[in-house]
């Protein structure tokens, strides 16, 4: 019987497990089986522009594959049979195509959950959306900029210009009449319609009532988390309040989820039925700012004494830590943070800062980060890793860093 309460310690060896960072990493080459078994425990990895380091949704896979083959998260993603596709999951994100019909409902209520831009294009401008449409279905795959250009003008209108093409094609988007059908160098979408990118087996799909995919999306959030408060099992498929009680309460009444208590949260905790209890964890790897792992930041610094926040839009002076800041995972804890830059011209990994948590053992965490970053650049094609420049931990990172063969 799974206990009904559990300390911060087993719910953080949970999580981990959870997510995937207790499973063995490849012994050879890493391969499409490698990279399901871990889309099976995501279901979603988030996407984002920044491009300081590495693009968001390759590094999950790193995290808990080690240095992998890009190229197969691009086939799974924009190449046939695809196995992921493009929607708004978790933020922008890939998820795997046996969920597009749980996504449906979404796509349905677009003018409640897309943003005012997208719904006043559709209000006011209906010609030019459907006129984007056909753009798409006579020339697709396509970017906005290829037919921003083309788009038709009005003698006593000023005009469209191209925010309001990308708007309609992000509405088309949202509403699923269109998808991804692939990224260009600049990771610019290349719209296409959806019979033309998505397998036939999905799009033929039975679509599920609301109430049945809400439910089916939170078991799949809980299973991802492991154990998890209301608040994170809403935000890992940004579900709407609506029918989210319900569905925790008919995942518990089922025995799906277990009601346990965490010592000291607030919220009430539920435990999956699939969750494992590990005795160690013994990951070393960095993290992303963009992984699941640490997605919803007050669960973050619950399981993990973390107090993370992304610092990107923060003006350099008012940093804490620096501009792109990835938490080292060694053991079951965080027990440092680096802010890395790919010098991709000179061939470097730059540190621009490096920082100790409280509690963590200095010599341990600087050997250990030291041959992580060596193996993050090899996987980046950087040929050196450069000295920290500033923070606590710069000083000794340095000495470890250079005693690395």
């Amino acid at each position: 019987m799974a206990p009904e309460s559990l300390s911060v310690a087993q719910a953080r060896r949970i999580a981990l497990a959870a997510q995937g960072f207790l499973d063995p990493r490849p012994g050879g080459a890493t391969d499409m089986r490698h990279l399901r078994r871990v889309l099976r425990r995501l279901h979603l990895i988030q996407m984002d522009s920044v491009n300081v380091l590495q693009r968001a949704h390759f590094m999950p896979l790193y995290s808990r594959l080690g240095p992998y083959p890009t190229e197969l998260l691009e086939r799974a993603a924009y190449r046939k049979p695809r196995e992921l596709f493009e929607f708004w999951g978790h933020e922008a994100s890939l998820i795997t195509t046996d969920l597009q019909p749980l996504f449906r409902w979404r796509m349905a209520r677009a003018e409640d959950f897309a943003w005012g831009s997208m719904v006043r294009v559709v209000r006011e401008q209906p010609d030019l959306v459907r006129w984007v449409l056909d753009e798409v279905r006579g020339r697709g795959p396509i970017t906005a900029a290829e037919i921003e250009h083309d788009a038709p003008r009005s003698k006593d209108h000023w005009g469209w210009n191209w925010s309001v093409v990308k708007q309609a094609l992000e509405w088309l988007f949202f509403t699923g009449q269109v998808t991804a059908a692939e990224r260009t160098s600049s990771f610019a979408r290349r719209y296409d319609l959806p019979e033309r990118v998505l397998p036939s087996a999905v799009l033929n799909a039975p679509t599920p009532a609301y109430q049945d995919a809400v439910r089916a999306l939170v078991e799949l959030a809980a299973r991802a988390l492991g154990v998890a408060a209301e608040p994170e099992l809403r935000d890992y498929f940004r579900l709407p309040v609506e029918g989210f009680k319900q569905a925790v309460n008919e995942l518990v009444d089922d025995q799906v989820l277990r009601p346990v208590t965490v010592k000291g949260w607030k919220h009430p905790a539920y435990l999956h039925r699939e969750a494992r209890i590990p005795r160690w964890v013994r990951a070393a790897t960095l993290v992303s700012p963009f992984d699941p792992l640490i997605w919803e930041r007050g669960r973050t610094e619950r399981l993990f004494d973390l107090s993370y926040r992304i610092e990107i839009y923060v003006p350099a002076p008012q940093r804490l830590y620096g501009y792109y800041v990835l938490p080292f995972l060694l053991g079951d804890r965080f027990v440092a943070r680096v802010d890395l830059k790919a010098d991709r011209k000179a061939g470097v990994l730059r540190i621009p800062a490096a920082w100790l948590e409280p509690a963590a053992d200095e010599e341990e965490t600087a050997a250990a980060l030291a041959i992580e970053l060596h193996r993050l650049a090899g996987w980046l094609g950087l040929h050196t890793v450069e000295l920290p420049e500033r923070g606590d931990f710069a000083e000794p990172l340095s000495s470890a860093l250079g005693a690395v063969p």
